[in-house]
């Protein structure tokens, strides 16, 4: 999480009175708080460079890398022979493997077929291309020769739209790492490119007339050997942007179904750069009010994504880890699941209606991994002027209840190691999607967008979040205000300036609120405490929460504890707000009993690290709520990333 979406949308409307809240996430490239991108002007390879070897099987061309060696990444690039002047806008492609050993295939949707061939020898591949007009089908053969004693790969070879942000990955060996690494361009453009991390370069896809192809290559030695490796970005020209709302270039998506019904509105509706209204609810409605059986396929009709196996794990997670179908009921609050390797962080908009997903909660094996777009979040340094942060974890049995997998480790996930980040996730962002239009309201929205009908529930003070910050309202006017400074990136005042860690904990602790980002608004209040109680309830994951102090570098072990809580949500005075928010979003679910049936919170010791306070619960607890199989880790416990209140749920900026 916490790397920037593409949309500067949400910057723009997301706290007008247009949009009061966007759910858990937007951001907007134009503010990064006064941080500005490092990038420097990429030289140009001075050594000469094989060309690709052009095939062409019908009206295909097919261009292939000069050798193939196993285990490395390589790429197979294919586009319409230049007789028909055809570009790959507004073109499908679909790839797949006819021989040679399985090769996990992640880009079959692009004109990219990225790959990493797992042993020497033969592989063929075939290719159907479709358009306006066009029907095509190819196939490219490739022999594969064996792996040399030393492997320099750079993931992942991809298509993307110009304007659009691209990452690569320079990936280590065996525990061996990379030295004296050196990028330059090949052939294409010039590029201007972030090296701050050399392995991760980073750079905005030029502006192009037509699909070009961009070659950077990398020098590197492993134990003193010198290596190089190729990496391959196409390029693809779009349409002038009109849009008002992705007003920059997002990534070209398909429906995941493309038999739905809906195949050829959702992109327009929900992802496009010539988005200048909403769709009406004839075009698009709500899941729900077209269907209330929990059809799996339903929802899948509605999803939308950059990369299949996006959708085939949002599939499987839906099949196999949504036993008493919480997730089935809440998507019937949405229009579209949009997931795209260029979302993030997540987040839900009501003037599409839809919800958008971060893939990295999704991704299964290194190979889905290396799909996703790696370019971070320069965040904002809104707070920097205060002396206090509040971090916070999920835990089950004294253990982080994420697994948190570096990027350098080439590991696979099982459903059940995403689900406590996933689950926890769409809880939040779908509270959002229930807040705004519960299943009780959807017979009588009337439109003709869903966006009227938003109006009218927010002139009304109709919303379920109204209904709660109108009969347990927060009452601490100073951590309103700090949220203000904290993640609306109001100027600090000087009495904010001075609170100590010890204020802000008598502040907190002797409200109501959940966390922190709930004093962001009224829409964030309802989404956490709906998140916190159904990740207790459902998965006896707990939520921790605290005070600490502000160090220079913020570890686990250097944020000293002034004022904590494990599982704050079953404290008494925020139980009827609690209660309140779940008999409206989950009525089958009766609210007080939920929260009386969690475990009671446990208070963190002052002066202990946050390290620590890890495991504070006692070890024979039985916790009260449903039982879940703990889950059998097959991976090394990696420690998560340190998480600060509200980072993976970026407000968006007025």
């Amino acid at each position: 999480m916490g790397i920037s979406i593409p949309l500067k949308l949400l910057g723009l409307m997301a706290c007008s009175s247009l949009l009061m809240a966007c759910g858990g996430g937007g951001d907007s490239n134009t503010d990064n708080g006064g941080v500005t991108p490092p990038s420097t002007s990429l030289p140009r390879c001075t050594d000469s460079i094989s060309p690709l070897i052009v095939t062409t099987s019908s009206s295909i061309r097919f261009q292939t890398e000069p050798t193939y060696v196993a285990g490395q990444s390589s790429a197979i690039i294919a586009n319409i022979a230049n007789i028909l002047n055809r570009d790959s806008q507004n073109l499908t492609f679909r790839w797949q493997q006819i021989d040679g050993p399985i090769i996990q295939l992640v880009s079959q949707n692009s004109p990219v077929l990225a790959f990493d061939t797992p042993t020497a020898g033969g592989y063929r591949f075939s290719l159907h291309v479709t358009g306006s007009n066009l029907d095509v089908s190819g196939e490219i053969g490739i022999n594969v020769d064996p792996a040399s004693t030393g492997v320099l790969n750079v993931r992942q070879d991809h298509q993307v739209v110009e304007g659009n942000n691209v990452s690569l990955r320079l990936g280590q060996q065996s525990g061996l790492s990379a030295a004296n690494i050196s990028w330059c361009v090949a052939s294409g453009p010039d590029l201007m490119v972030d090296l701050s991390d050399p392995f991760r370069p980073l750079f905005t896809a030029p502006s192009v007339a037509q699909d070009t192809i961009t070659r950077l290559k990398v020098n590197a030695s492993i134990n003193g050997n010198p290596l190089s490796d190729d990496a391959f970005v196409l390029t693809t020209a779009a349409p002038a942007i009109s849009s008002q709302y992705f007003d920059t270039p997002v990534a070209r998506t398909h429906a995941y179904r493309p038999a739905s019904p809906y195949a050829n509105v959702l992109a327009g509706c929900v992802y496009s750069n010539q988005l200048n209204d909403s769709c009406t609810i004839n075009i698009l409605p709500l899941i729900g009010q077209t269907s209330s059986d929990l059809n799996r396929e339903t929802i899948l009709n509605r999803v939308l994504v950059s990369h299949d196996w996006m959708g085939d794990n949002f599939a499987a997670f839906l099949a196999q880890m949504d036993p008493n179908s919480d997730f089935a009921r809440l998507l019937q609050s949405v229009t579209a699941v949009v997931i795209s390797y260029d979302v993030r962080p997540s987040f839900y908009w009501v003037v599409t209606g839809a919800i958008y997903l971060d893939p990295d909660d999704l991704w299964l094996t290194p190979s889905q991994r290396d799909t996703i777009n790696e370019a971070p979040d320069y965040r904002s340094n809104f707070g920097d002027d205060l002396n206090f942060v509040m971090p916070w974890r999920y835990v089950k049995d004294n253990q982080y209840a994420s697994l948190g997998v570096p990027i350098t480790v080439r590991a696979d996930r099982t459903l059940a190691q995403i689900n406590p980040d996933l689950a926890s996730l769409l809880y939040h962002e779908l509270a959002h999607a229930n807040d705004f239009f519960p299943r009780s309201v959807h017979a009588s929205l009337t439109g003709p967008r869903l966006l009227d009908d938003y109006s009218r529930r927010n002139a009304n003070k109709s919303l379920i979040s109204d209904q709660v910050s109108t009969s347990y309202p927060l009452m601490s006017t100073e951590m309103m205000g700090l949220a203000n400074v904290r993640f609306l990136g109001a100027a600090a005042s000087n009495a904010q300036k001075a609170y100590q860690p010890s204020d802000v904990s008598t502040f907190f602790s002797t409200d109501i609120a959940s966390d922190f980002y709930a004093y962001s608004s009224t829409r964030e209040d309802t989404a956490m405490l709906f998140e916190e109680a159904m990740m207790s309830y459902r998965y006896q994951i707990l939520r921790d929460v605290a005070v600490t102090n502000k160090p220079a570098l913020l570890t686990a072990d250097t944020l000293i504890i002034d004022w904590g809580q494990r599982g704050r949500i079953a404290q008494n005075s925020l139980e009827n707000r609690a209660a309140l928010v779940i008999d409206e979003i989950l009525p089958e679910l009766d609210g007080i009993s939920l929260i009386e049936s969690l475990p009671e919170p446990i208070a963190m010791t002052q002066g202990q690290s946050w390290r620590q306070t890890l495991a504070i619960s006692p070890a024979n607890a039985q916790l009260k709520g449903q039982n879940n199989a703990p889950t059998n880790d097959v991976l090394p416990r990696f420690e998560p990333e340190l998480r600060l209140s509200g980072d993976r749920h970026r407000h968006p900026q007025q």
